[in-house]
Order: C-alpha cells, then structure tokens, then sequence
C-alpha cells in the first residue's frame, strides 16, 4: 500500500499481475475496465452493490445555506449529488476480527 495509505490502481494491478501471472498492461486494463463498469453502473443505476463488500448509493443533496465557520458569513452551497458506502456485514465481520 502507498505511503499515505491508500490502495492505488496501480497497486491492484500489480497483485493481479503477480497472483494471476497475466502482463502489467493486462491487468491495468482489468483495473481501469472494472473501475469503468462501477462508475458506469452508478450513474445509470444510482447503486452498485458489490456482494461480501458493500453497497454504494448515489444521493441527491439540496441546495441550502452554510456558513463559512471562521467568518459566519452565509452563502449558499448548491445541489449536488453524493456517494455514500455501506459496509457488507461480511465485510464489517472480517473487519472486526482483525
């Protein structure tokens, strides 16, 4: 995993490269067409449910007034959508137990 630790593409298709012996351009090509059939899926669908991982859900989030915290000046923040993750209670489970 990369320093600040976040699992990059890269790194996916290194393991795929050493696990399922197939060149580095073949498995960054699995990554990206994989990575493209979620996205793809999300913004069709507004859900992608991976089963033993978790579900993720496009949100539609209103526009409202914030407020800038240093200064308390109001301002408005403007629609937006938004993704949000649930965990599988598979994934949680394996999680939990270290």
């Amino acid at each position: 995993m990369s320093e600040n630790n976040n699992l990059t593409r890269i790194e996916i298709a290194n393991a795929l490269n050493k696990e399922m012996g197939i060149s580095r351009s073949e498995a960054s090509y699995f990554v990206d067409t994989i990575v493209n059939e979620m996205i793809k899926s999300l913004i069709e669908k507004k859900m992608l449910k991976i089963s033993s991982f978790g579900t993720l859900k496009m949100r539609h989030k209103k526009e409202r007034v914030g407020r800038n915290p240093k200064t308390g000046v109001e301002h408005t923040i403007s629609a937006r959508n938004t993704i949000s993750f649930v965990a599988s209670k598979i994934l949680k489970n394996k999680v939990n137990s270290g």
